[in-house]
């Protein structure tokens, strides 16, 4: 089979890791794609949220599959292009995206479907947004309502930095504060049929300890030897199932990677936010633990026969990710840096690396973004798991890299 994936990022490497190493894959192409797939893909030149380029590539490469990674991609409706085409595509039309893309939107899905989330309230103004804060109180969650690239949140005790965010937003939702550790469950669906992977959990500030700015993530692992036995049971049970339902009730079936995450709070599980795609840096180690081959999963999503591809099945152990930044990150990215040892790192015994912002020039690997690459270790647990990414860290440099110290520690 022949397959496109649509993207640049860590999570689109992994994608086209885990596709080409596919029995059932012949043929990989990448657009626009990043120096990490060029040994296993065809890398094309298309603008990613262009819906029309997309779907004239797809049909010129005569591939069998599109996967869109991105959110950009799918709130800009290039599943739909594609679809129209006669093409088979991973991801969700636009209306179907609208979980991510709008968080009134997901609230209000939520409400409707009886799926347990913070209380929350939808502001235009100024002066709404201050009641708002007022009635739920600190520790105040205040979050953009459309893409942000994992940044539109902020968490804090402080009012007006609260309020500053909220009226720095055309229009935010403000939720009470959840309580207990988060957690990431991601979701293959085709409309009806929801296969929930294993739980990760990653994380997003840029320091250790969880200080300083929101990011994309910096790190993450899997599985969750702490999580309840049933969690992912319940979250099907109550979370999932249910929202791919009202979906469909409202006919924009959810088909593609429905991405809940949680908190388990001192009151249940409860939904943080849904995504409307696999996420990153979560992405990375789950591939890594998948043992069941990827594309009969993809393909059964995109065609409305998931019901009849085996569920997922895992390989013993764990897996951790750790990001490496550049310089200024988030508030801004250092470009240009000339990146030593990730073949080095790939060479380690039970490591290997994932590039997300990264490209070639003057024949030099160099950073190209915030979040440069991912380090991934595999092992018999979590801890040798780690100790195998950190080992790749170590050997991986680049001027102003960040990283954090902590992932997964302790676990």
């Amino acid at each position: 089979m022949r397959i496109l994936v649509i993207g640049t990022g860590g999570r689109e490497h992994a994608l086209v890791r885990a596709l080409a190493a596919d029995p059932g894959t012949t043929e990989v192409h990448a657009a626009p794609g990043n120096p990490g797939m060029a040994p296993l893909a065809t890398l094309h030149d298309v603008d990613p949220v262009d819906g029309e380029a997309v779907a004239a590539l797809a049909v010129d490469l005569g591939v069998d599959l599109v996967v869109v990674g991105p959110e950009a991609p799918l709130g800009a409706g290039v599943t739909d292009d594609v679809r129209r085409r006669g093409i088979a595509v991973f991801g969700p039309t636009a209306a179907a995206a609208r979980l991510e893309g709008s968080k009134a939107f997901a609230k209000e899905v939520m409400e409707a479907a009886g799926v347990p989330t913070a209380r929350a309230f939808v502001c235009h103004t100024a002066e709404e947004a201050e009641a708002a804060l007022d009635e739920l109180g600190a520790p105040y969650v205040v979050k953009d309502d459309g893409l942000a690239a994992g940044k539109g949140v902020v968490v804090t005790d402080d009012r007006a930095a609260a309020l500053a965010h909220a009226v720095a937003c055309d229009r935010v939702v403000i939720e009470e504060f959840l309580d207990g550790p988060e957690v990431s469950l991601f979701a293959i669906c085709d409309g009806t049929t929801v296969y929930p992977l294993q739980p990760a959990q990653d994380f997003k500030r840029i320091f250790d300890g969880d200080a300083g700015p929101n990011t994309g993530g910096m790190g993450a692992y899997t599985p969750l030897p702490w999580a309840p036995d049933d969690l992912v049971a319940e979250v099907l049970r109550d979370v999932l199932q249910p929202t791919v339902d009202e979906m469909a009730r409202r006919g924009a079936p959810f088909e593609g990677l429905l991405y809940a995450g949680l908190a388990l709070t001192s009151r249940g599980v409860r939904v943080v936010e849904f995504n409307a795609r696999f996420g990153a840096p979560e992405t990375q180690p789950l591939l890594a633990l998948l043992e069941s081959p990827l594309l009969p999963l993809l393909w059964g999503s995109a065609t409305g026969t998931l019901a009849h591809v085996p569920a997922p099945v895992w390989r013993k152990g764990a897996a951790v990710a750790v990001v490496m930044a550049s310089a200024g990150s988030p508030e801004s990215s250092s470009k240009g840096d000339i990146i030593l040892g990730t073949d080095v790192a790939d060479g380690l015994t039970d490591c290997h690396v994932i590039h997300a912002g990264t490209a070639v020039a003057a024949g030099e690997l160099v950073t190209a973004g915030g979040r440069v690459l991912a380090v991934i270790g595999t092992g018999d647990d979590v801890a040798t798991a780690r100790e195998a990414a950190y080992a790749g860290v170590d050997v991986v440099d680049f001027a102003g890299a960040q990283h954090r110290t902590d992932i997964a520690a302790g676990v």
